[in-house]
């Protein structure tokens, strides 16, 4: 079993920055691809970004590119998404999950979950 935690969520007004953290128990082959997610109120859940513990290999969202940055510690087993220019429909409980290894980040399977950690974005 791994056991994901997030952490470093809050309130934030537009513009401003975050940085999540996702800490893993362990990383293993069934947890070599690593992904974020959020859902806002009455929407669906959202994929964010995932990354690749093994090659480094990333994939982000239209509706962040360039303003997120998803990154990996892997001496602390723990993946990180900077959030820049955050604007008021980012707001959402943002959760990252593990999955094994794959060669399509963006449609992953996603075997573990965290409990998620709230980001609030005010105008």
């Amino acid at each position: 079993q791994v056991q994901l935690v997030e952490s470093g969520g809050g309130l934030v007004q537009a513009g401003g920055s975050l940085r999540l953290s996702c800490a893993a128990s362990r990383r293993t082959f069934s947890t070599d691809t690593v992904g974020w997610f959020r859902q806002a109120p009455g929407k669906e859940r959202e994929f964010v970004a995932a990354i690749s513990w093994s090659s480094g290999s990333l994939y982000y969202a239209d509706s962040v590119k360039g303003r997120f940055t998803i990154s990996r510690h892997n001496a602390k087993n723990t993946v990180y998404l900077q959030m820049n220019s955050l604007k008021p429909e980012d707001t959402a409980v943002y959760y990252c999950a593990a999955g094994p290894i794959t060669g399509n980040l963006r449609y992953s399977r996603y075997d573990y979950w965290g409990q998620g950690t709230q980001v609030t974005v005010s105008s």
